[in-house]
């Protein structure tokens, strides 16, 4: 009996399926009309290379606008509507209304001013083209400073001064040509820092002071230095239990194209860039002395000579040790003061965390390279100007 209802449904099911339509066209249909909601509701990808950006002057201020933080009630939004005129590209001449967030206090030091040049993007959001205010103008401010620059160390130091300036070009090619596209590619960050370092310090530095023994001997102690003090990163990192995430950039490498790289090895690479550049003032600068010492009297003994450079060396560390931490700690100070406003944390806590102690590595690592560099230059120069000085030291 039951295998009777069974059947009489099954025959039911089947008369309520229309005639011209086999068992297999469900399926087609459903993925068809799929297809169809896809098409109606597709937009085209966005490619970020696909934007536009434009100088622009903003001539005038329509409207400023004061509204609750919708995040933070107790904030008060500010923002501006701005008519803005594009300075380059095919809309150059054109002008348009934008409106423009400087921040939630609306203080006035970012509010936008009339005449001031900002950057403005065209990008697509759903199919329509818009344009937003991204940020300001700062590249012709930055060429001045740095037009400013080089002259200044020209008219100090001369032909030397301009030969530094190439130098320091030099070290800019090797990490935008060399260091940077083999990491993309997948090379090892730590293998690729220390072959461009090495390319930095032997090239740089001899365009820098000269193709001469000071700074030949200024170059094989950095060498030496800087093998010393990568073992001792090496350890430091691994002891520490670093793993390069001390950074907010660190995690945004890790997504896309970038999250194979070995982050830990990229924190270890960019601690070597940062020693190279201590250790060419502290060598060139400390074989200079030696070879001045020699030069002032010539009949000082070994011991003597290394006694005096070693005396003005220790000057040298303590000032640079001081510094190399104000300068780390000026880079990462916004993020002290975050830390010291949390109240709620205990120092240990804060300290522990490798934010901060990446931070604090950095900088020991850094100060012993200067520590470890002093004396090794000091000797080597010390011994090659006692055994080779009065026939050989240059004039």
């Amino acid at each position: 009996m039951l295998i009777n209802k069974f059947l009489l449904i099954i025959f039911l099911l089947l008369l309520a399926i229309p005639g011209n339509v086999s068992a297999a066209e469900p399926p087609d249909s459903l993925a068809e009309v799929n297809q169809e909601t896809t098409d109606e509701f597709n937009v085209q990808e966005y490619d970020p290379a696909d934007d536009r950006y434009y100088q622009a002057v903003v001539t005038k201020i329509i409207d400023e606008i004061y509204d609750d933080d919708l995040l933070i009630p107790a904030i008060e939004r500010f923002s501006q509507l701005v008519e803005v005129k594009l300075l380059q590209g095919p809309k150059s001449g054109q002008t348009m209304e934008l409106s423009y967030a400087p921040g939630s206090t609306g203080n006035g030091d970012q509010d936008l001013k009339v005449g001031e040049k900002i950057l403005v993007v065209q990008t697509e959001q759903l199919g329509e083209e818009v344009h937003y205010i991204i940020d300001r103008y700062r590249i012709k401010s930055v060429v001045y400073l740095a037009i400013f620059f080089f002259i200044l160390v020209a008219a100090f130091t001369g032909w030397k001064g301009i030969r530094s300036i190439i130098g320091l070009g030099f070290t800019i090619a090797v990490i935008v040509f060399y260091i940077l596209p083999r990491i993309i590619e997948g090379g090892s960050p730590f293998i690729t820092f220390l072959i461009g370092g090495l390319i930095i310090a032997l090239i740089s530095i001899y365009l820098g002071h000269g193709f001469n023994r000071r700074t030949t001997l200024a170059v094989l102690s950095t060498l030496i230095t800087l093998i010393i003090s990568i073992g001792v990163a090496i350890f430091a990192i691994k002891w520490a239990k670093m793993f390069g995430l001390g950074t907010e950039e660190a995690f945004y490498v890790q997504v896309g194209d970038l999250a194979t790289i070995n982050l830990r090895g990229l924190l270890l690479g960019g601690i070597i860039i940062g020693i190279l550049g201590v250790l060419d003032d502290v060598t060139t600068a400390q074989a200079a002395t030696v070879e001045e010492i020699y030069k002032a009297n010539n009949k000082l003994s070994f011991r003597e000579l290394t006694k005096r450079g070693l005396s003005v060396g220790h000057e040298h560390i303590v000032s640079l040790v001081n510094t190399l931490a104000l300068a780390y700690v000026g880079a990462s100070f916004p993020l002290l003061l975050l830390f010291k406003t949390q109240s709620y944390m205990p120092l240990w806590v804060t300290l522990n965390s490798e934010r901060i102690t990446e931070e604090i590595v950095r900088t020991l690592i850094g100060s012993s390279a200067l520590v470890i560099a002093v004396p090794i230059t000091t000797y080597l120069a010390a011994y090659y100007f006692f055994r080779f000085g009065t026939a050989r030291v240059d004039k």
